[in-house]
C-alpha cells in the first residue's frame, strides 16, 4: 500500500506541472471559418476570460494571453510591436496571414515574419509605401477582388523576395514598379491601358514565367517581354496591332522563343492572320481570331 501511495503522489505533481498550450506559437484566432483549431482556441479564451478579472472588469485579450503565472505582466499595456490586433482580425499561422472577406479598407499592420499575405475580397483602395516598408520576408501577396485604384511609387521596392503578386479584379489604371524576382504577376480584370505600362516594366523581370493581363483596356502588347515568360494572357483587351518585334526579333530569323508555351489573345479587335511574321519565333500560335 505504501508503494502505491508513493507512486500516486509522484504522479500528481507531474500532471499539474504540464506546460500550458503555447498560443503565441499557433497565432490562430477566431475568424469566419470552419477551422477546428481556431474554434477550439476561441473556446479556450472564452473559458479563461470568465475566470480572469481585474478590478471587476475582464482582463484584455493581450493580457490574458501572457504567461498566466506572472502577475507582474498583467499591468503592462500592449506595445506597438504586438501582432495581436491584426491577428485577432485576421488568421495568422506559420508565417501566413489570411485577411479575406472582412471588409478592411487598408492593408493591416503585419507581423514582421510574414511570408504570405492573402487579403482577397475586401475594400482596400490604396497601397502605400509604408504598408510593406518593414516586411521584407514576403514571398506571396494576393489582393484580388478589392477596390485598389492607386499604388504608391516604391510600394513593392523592398520586397526583394516576392515571387507571386496578384492585383486581379481591382480598379488599376496603371501598373506599379514590380519586384525583381517575380515569377507570377496577375492583373486580370482591371482598367489598365497601354500608357499605364512603362516600356521596360517587364524587361528586368528575368524570372517572370506567368503574366496575366486579360480583361483590361490595352491597345497593344506590352513591350520587352522577358525570355523567361511561359504563359501570357491578353484576352479581351482592345489590342488592334502587333509588330514583327512584339514577340520575335525581325532582324534575327533564327531566333526562337523557347520558353513561351501559351499566348491568349481572343476577344481583341485584331485579325491575327494579318500578322503571321509576328509569330515566326513561337512554337505555337497565339489563341485568337484568324479569319
Amino acid at each position: 500500500m505504501k508503494t502505491l501511495q508513493t507512486i500516486f503522489f509522484l504522479f500528481v505533481p507531474l500532471v499539474n506541472s504540464a506546460p500550458p498550450i503555447q498560443q503565441e506559437s499557433l497565432q490562430f484566432y477566431e475568424y469566419d471559418t470552419d477551422v477546428t483549431m481556431g474554434s477550439l482556441i476561441q473556446q479556450d479564451y472564452e473559458m479563461q476570460s470568465k475566470d480572469i478579472r481585474k478590478d471587476g472588469t475582464n482582463v484584455s485579450l493581450d493580457t490574458s494571453l501572457r504567461l498566466q503565472g506572472d502577475d507582474s505582466q498583467r499591468d503592462v499595456p500592449p506595445t506597438k510591436d504586438t501582432n495581436l490586433p491584426t491577428c485577432l482580425l485576421c488568421v495568422c499561422l506559420s508565417g501566413s496571414v489570411y485577411c479575406e472577406e472582412i471588409d478592411i479598407e487598408a492593408v493591416p499592420p503585419l507581423p514582421k515574419e510574414t511570408a504570405y499575405l492573402y487579403a482577397r475580397f475586401n475594400k482596400i483602395k490604396r497601397i502605400a509605401v509604408s504598408d510593406f516598408a518593414d516586411i521584407t520576408t514576403l514571398r506571396r501577396i494576393d489582393f484580388s477582388g478589392n477596390r485598389i485604384e492607386e499604388i504608391e511609387d516604391g510600394a513593392f521596392s523592398k520586397l526583394l523576395l516576392l515571387e507571386e503578386l496578384s492585383l486581379a479584379e481591382n480598379r488599376l489604371l496603371k501598373l506599379p514598379v514590380l519586384p525583381p524576382k517575380l515569377t507570377t504577376f496577375n492583373a486580370n480584370q482591371n482598367r489598365i491601358k497601354s500608357r499605364g505600362i512603362k516600356a521596360n516594366a517587364f524587361k528586368k523581370l528575368t524570372n517572370l514565367a506567368y503574366l496575366y493581363l486579360g480583361h483590361n483596356a490595352l491597345e497593344s502588347v506590352p513591350l520587352n517581354l522577358p525570355e523567361s515568360l511561359r504563359i501570357l494572357h491578353l484576352q479581351y483587351n482592345n489590342i488592334t496591332t502587333i509588330t514583327d518585334d512584339t514577340f520575335c526579333k525581325s532582324n534575327n530569323t533564327r531566333y526562337i522563343r523557347t520558353s513561351m508555351d501559351e499566348i491568349r489573345m481572343e476577344g481583341n479587335p485584331i485579325l491575327l492572320a494579318k500578322h503571321v511574321n509576328a509569330f515566326s519565333c513561337l512554337r505555337t500560335l497565339p489563341v485568337g481570331t484568324y479569319y
